[in-house]
């Protein structure tokens, strides 16, 4: 994506110092997307593949004998477990640390966050700049592991993206270690991003926006920030114990000496149910920004809306041992984590209802992000979520494709639906150029399709008893199975047909001439610059009558 050029010392940087060496927290926002992108379709190419082995009962594709992407009945193939053990870890590991954060966080926080309160750059722009580079570093760290000697003299470590002691103390090769580095580094840059967010966001905003005249994704963007900042420490010590007890010889996981594995359970939830709202926090801002745009009303209960998020942040650090009922738990503390769970069922609500009622009676506009957003099913996630925090329930479906469906729903139907919906919203504003429109429809329906078929059918799975993390399975398991992967074909078509394009929209669509091609109703702070905007933008200050008509939430 370029940006304008407003003088000459700027006309003279190349592309190595503009890309390389940028401090501009717009062009730091696009190298986040891009290079999550690219993350995102290694992962989604290692769903593609663990969804062909699972198609049909028998192992076909990842033998002993070498991986294979054609199934041939006449050779001898003998399961190779590790290699099914490590798509399905970096698959997840890819997707949680280094695709859905730094889209929704790192990317377009970045790009738009500081846009919003009418900011001239991030507090820390060159903290910024070294966020953005761990960040590659992490990527690469975490694709070398994939490469690298594993357990059973194979590349790559097959623990799972939890990485739960004794499979990850015990694990062969180095493998582990750099994948556990990677998931370090991955910490860091969000911790420094996070900091830049919270201090941009409470001393630069534009003078008279107060807290309650700041817009929905801003707020969910500096939310956000502090779950970062205050959960990944603790995610950090549990992983350099980890570190510790496979290489200088300490047991804080060995019940052989005195350590016990269901700590790092503790620990590693306590940061990972908070990670849950991290990924869709910054989705409802989003979401919320669409619907007011394309329902042609301002958002409903904006107050409540910010005050739910915070309600959602809070209570996501203290239900975490709601993942752990199956590991031994008193029935107090079940009944504690069961009401506990069940609570943020009620902000949750809030910010979909609200949702409703700012439709309800609007103009609707079925534009291309306004069908994905229309197609955010967190909901569903959430409605299976409820179910499963029932510690007795939780018994039956604990490590079934129930769990994976009710996951995915809030991710892959959740925050990655909101990426795409930010992405058809946002990249007339950051490229200059509009997208086709009947394209982007043709892939929401092909992604909307195609996802569905995936994940609803494993709820069935689930409810039939299928384990999850299983590179084989019974034949009364099959019917599900190949409706699930047939789904997986179409989402991955589908995203290699949104990658086609964005690359037309950034060469070849058409010019975007005005701030605002949506309408009114996209009312905040970037719709009053050019597309795209200029390299610096608000050196002088927006005053309050440039934004307050139009974020006078009452």
């Amino acid at each position: 994506m370029s940006a304008q050029i407003s003088d000459s010392i700027e006309e003279k940087r190349g592309f190595f110092t503009r890309w390389f060496m940028s401090t501009n927290h717009k062009d730091i926002g696009v190298l986040y997307l891009f290079t999550a992108g690219l993350a995102g379709l290694i992962s989604v190419t290692l769903t593609v593949y663990m969804r062909m082995e699972l198609q049909h009962p028998g192992v076909q594709y990842m033998c002993l004998e070498g991986m294979r992407l054609v199934a041939d009945a006449a050779a001898e193939c003998t399961p190779n477990a590790h290699l099914w053990n490590v798509v399905v870890t970096y698959h997840g590991i890819l997707m949680m640390f280094f695709v859905v954060i730094p889209a929704l966080f790192g990317g377009f926080g970045n790009y738009f966050m500081p846009l919003h309160i009418g900011a001239p750059d991030m507090a820390f722009p060159r903290l910024n700049n070294l966020s953005y580079w761990l960040y590659v570093c992490g990527v690469s760290l975490a694709i070398a592991s994939l490469l690298s000697p594993g357990g059973s003299d194979q590349p790559g470590a097959g623990v799972g993206w939890v990485l739960y002691p004794p499979l990850s103390t015990t694990e062969a090769g180095y493998a582990m270690d750099l994948a556990i580095f990677a998931v370090h580094v991955s910490g860091a840059t969000s911790i420094l991003g996070a900091i830049n967010i919270i201090t941009t966001f409470l001393n630069m905003r534009a003078p008279g926006m107060t807290l309650f005249k700041v817009p929905l994704f801003a707020w969910a963007v500096f939310i956000t920030a502090w779950m970062i900042l205050l959960s990944l420490p603790v995610l950090a010590g549990g992983i350099t114990m980890l570190l510790m007890d496979r290489n200088f010889g300490t047991q804080f996981f060995d019940p052989a000496g005195g350590g016990d594995p269901v700590l790092y359970q503790h620990i590693l939830w306590f940061f990972g149910h908070p990670e849950v709202y991290m990924l869709i926090l910054p989705g409802f801002g989003i979401i919320s920004h669409v619907i007011s745009t394309f329902a042609r009303k301002p958002i409903f209960g904006y107050l409540p809306m910010v005050l739910a998020m915070a309600a959602i942040a809070f209570l996501g650090f203290i239900v975490w041992a709601h993942h752990m009922y199956t590991a031994g738990m008193s029935l107090t503390q079940q009944t504690y984590f069961q009401m506990a769970t069940m609570t943020i069922a009620v902000p949750t609500g809030i910010k979909v209802f609200s949702w409703i009622a700012t439709m309800w009676g609007g103009s609707i506009e079925f534009k291309t992000p306004m069908l994905w957003a229309l197609a955010f099913l967190f909901t569903v996630g959430g409605v299976t979520g409820v179910v499963i925090a029932q510690g007795s329930l939780d018994r039956v479906y604990h490590d079934t494709y129930y769990i994976v469906a009710h996951f995915h729903y809030v991710m892959s139907l959740g925050a990655l639906f909101a990426i795409f919906a930010g992405t058809y919203y946002w990249i007339g504003k950051m490229s200059g150029r509009q997208y086709p429109e009947w394209a982007g429809q043709l892939h929401f329906w092909m992604m909307f399709i195609g996802s569905n078929l995936i994940f609803f059918p494993q709820h069935f799975l689930g409810r039939q008893g299928m384990p999850r993390r299983y590179i084989d399975y019974p034949v009364e398991f099959s019917y599900w199975n190949n409706i699930s992967s047939i789904g997986a074909y179409i989402s991955f078509a589908s995203f290699l047909f949104f990658i086609g394009i964005v690359f037309y929209t950034l060469f070849a669509g058409k010019p975007v001439n005005v701030p605002n091609y949506w309408n009114e109703h996209a009312d905040t702070l970037e719709w009053t610059l050019p597309s795209p905007p200029p390299e610096h933008t608000f050196e002088t200050l927006p005053k309050p009558e440039d934004w307050d008509r139009a974020q006078a939430h009452r």
